[in-house]
């Protein structure tokens, strides 16, 4: 019975005991916070004394560091050691505080102790290495994990944590090593090597890291020359690089010589070349595959990768006339006469469709194509909705603004968390817009406002801004009138008609709130027919007369891409990205000016 009554009165006391020490453990740390040393070693000791806590023994070591009382934080390292002789972290303390009292050589020699004892355990090792970084003493964690791969003779421990600390160094030649030495040993790591790598050029010592890298590759394809991953890894650098005809000239090798799936590395490169507008790489990578035959595993992709590439010169950098467009639409015909109307010809079909709605003027036989798709078994619902949004499109082109609603309905329905719904929500609040019920398009729009995607919550803010700010000014709606049906004949593709309704507004105002939004159409329709200089010269009229303005971050934008990519003015284009980065440091292009600065100025 005393044995039980003992038990119950010691189970009591532990929550007192706990508190207790809970309390005492504040109240020393809130004295070393204060810079109250000897009060926070007196708590600190009574706790160490108590547990024996390493972090008790780390706040007392740090304590009486400060008070200058070395010989005490020296004596309680050494007995830490004594009692634990496996953590090899307490050999680091003592070479910080031997750094700390200027004795350089008995810092060297406690590091050196703790080198010497490192055995096959990793934890332990991994635990030092920390430490060791935790001190800024990175050569001595290289040298720890050089010494545990002695110990287990296993080149291949720690790879990407020892390569990470060679990078820290800068020491990108042994880097380098590591990567591709655990690539000729695991081929599979290769997609993880990338990505350490891309990184590393991201964020590291770019020019030093690329070059070290391109060394490296040079070396190793030229001493392993059937080393396909070595080959592989060219190419991705080669992408990096943005050196697209060099990726396909060892593409192309690559397959010519291994064959088999290395077709795929063609491909790929002429994908990234034609996203990147690469157009003459791209258009020689599909080619190359094309020319293998029908029955090579890329043949239809590569078909396909022609014909949008082609779509994407002509029509979507509004580089065609008549007689182009019309032989697009022949290739267009011959290739879904040879390949069919399946799923992996989607991609051809919608862009087909595009063709002929927008630029061949038949919308008829374009919204046949779209419901063919739609009409397709195992069509993935995404797509399915894609191309709902595309035939609603279409539609509203074609005046049926009741059957384009009820398709973006049916869109916006089926996504209600996704983009896609945001996607359909805008557009049905544009055809309320483009139909002069601007009170319910600004109240769907400013719901929008409020959207995850930024692009979509800015084209409703603006449009939001557009209606509001002429609904206030014009009454009568008059001006508005005119500028939604211009801006639906400039949506239906009819530039010259939606020119001269534009122009209307200018000649009934000199002063109208609208004129900024008529400049910035006016330099669209302009950008649509190729007409750069004269789209330069109406964005910047609309600078210079609204700075101000919404749109003024819009039209420097634009303007530097005219110059860069199509009159040839890269400092004129540096300068444009360089003012909208320092005076509209909260637009929504910014990320992608300071990006187009920084190559512009590298070149």
């Amino acid at each position: 019975m005393r044995h039980l009554v003992l038990a119950l009165l010691f189970v009591l006391s532990v929550p007192r005991l706990l508190l207790a020490q809970q309390t005492q453990e504040q109240l020393a740390s809130y004295h070393f916070s204060r810079g109250e040393y000897a009060e926070a070693v007196e708590l600190y000791e009574a706790l160490y004394s108590r547990s024996g806590n390493k972090f008790y023994y780390q706040m007392l070591t740090r304590s009486y560091v400060e008070l200058g009382e070395y010989r005490k934080a020296e004596s309680l390292i050494s007995g830490r050691i004594k009692k634990y002789p496996r953590d090899l972290t307490l050999h680091v303390d003592m070479s910080e505080l031997h750094n700390r009292k200027g004795d350089r050589k008995k810092a060297r020699r406690a590091c050196d102790e703790a080198l010497e004892l490192i055995g096959v355990d990793s934890r332990q090792t991994a635990d030092l290495v920390m430490a060791y970084e935790a001190a800024g003493l990175l050569d001595y964690a290289v040298r720890a994990y050089l010494r545990l791969r002695d110990n287990t003779h296993n080149r291949y421990l720690f790879v990407t944590e020892l390569a990470a600390l060679y990078g820290r160094q800068g020491d990108y030649a042994s880097m380098m090593r590591e990567y591709f030495d655990l690539l000729d040993h695991s081929p599979q790591s290769i997609e993880s090597i990338q990505i350490s790598l891309q990184r590393m050029l991201r964020e590291g010592d770019e020019p030093r890291v690329a070059e070290a890298l391109r060394s490296t590759l040079v070396e190793r394809v030229q001493t392993q020359p059937d080393n396909v991953q070595n080959i592989d890894m060219m190419i991705w650098f080669s992408l990096q690089q943005k050196d697209f005809a060099f990726a396909l000239a060892q593409a192309k090798a690559l397959d010519r010589r291994f064959g088999g799936r290395h077709g795929e590395s063609v491909w790929r490169v002429a994908q990234v070349a034609r996203a990147n507008e690469a157009y003459d790489v791209a258009r020689d990578g599909y080619a190359y595959l094309v020319n293998k035959g029908s029955q090579h595993p890329y043949y239809m992709e590569s078909r396909v990768g022609e014909l949008q590439l082609q779509f994407q010169q002509l029509v979507l950098d509004h580089q065609a006339d008549g007689a182009a467009l019309k032989t697009l639409q022949e290739r267009y015909e011959s290739a879904l006469a040879e390949l069919g109307s399946t799923l992996s010809t989607v991609p051809l079909l919608r862009d087909y469709a595009t063709l002929l709605a927008y630029h061949r003027h038949d919308l008829q036989a374009a919204s046949d194509v779209l419901y063919d798709i739609l009409e397709m078994d195992k069509l993935p619902p995404r797509v399915r909705d894609e191309v709902k949004l595309e035939l609603g499109d279409l539609m509203l082109v074609a005046g049926e603004v009741w059957d384009a609603s009820l398709l973006y309905m049916q869109v916006e329905k089926s996504n209600k968390e996704d983009l896609l719904g945001s996607v359909a929500k805008f557009r049905n609040a544009k055809l309320s817009y483009y139909n002069h019920d601007f009170e319910w398009a600004k109240s769907q729009l400013d719901v929008l406002r409020s959207s995850t995607s930024k692009l979509v919550a800015n084209d409703a803010m603006e449009l939001s801004l557009l209606i509001s700010d002429n609904m206030e000014q014009d009454s009568t709606f008059d001006m508005l009138d005119i500028f939604a049906d211009a801006d639906l004949l400039l949506y239906r593709n009819q530039l010259d008609a939606a020119w001269l309704r534009f122009d209307e507004i200018s000649r009934r105002s000199l002063s109208h709130p609208l004129l900024d939004d008529v400049l910035m159409r006016k330099a669209q329709i302009c950008i649509k027919q190729g007409r750069y200089a004269d789209a330069d010269t109406l964005l910047g009229q609309l600078y210079a007369f609204y700075p101000d303005g919404m749109l003024a971050d819009d039209a420097l934008f634009l303007r530097a891409g005219i110059c860069e990519q199509h009159l040839q003015q890269d400092e004129r284009a540096r300068s444009f990205y360089e003012l909208l980065l320092t005076d509209y440091p909260a637009s929504i292009y910014t990320e992608q000016a300071r990006k187009r600065y920084n190559e512009i100025k590298n070149r």
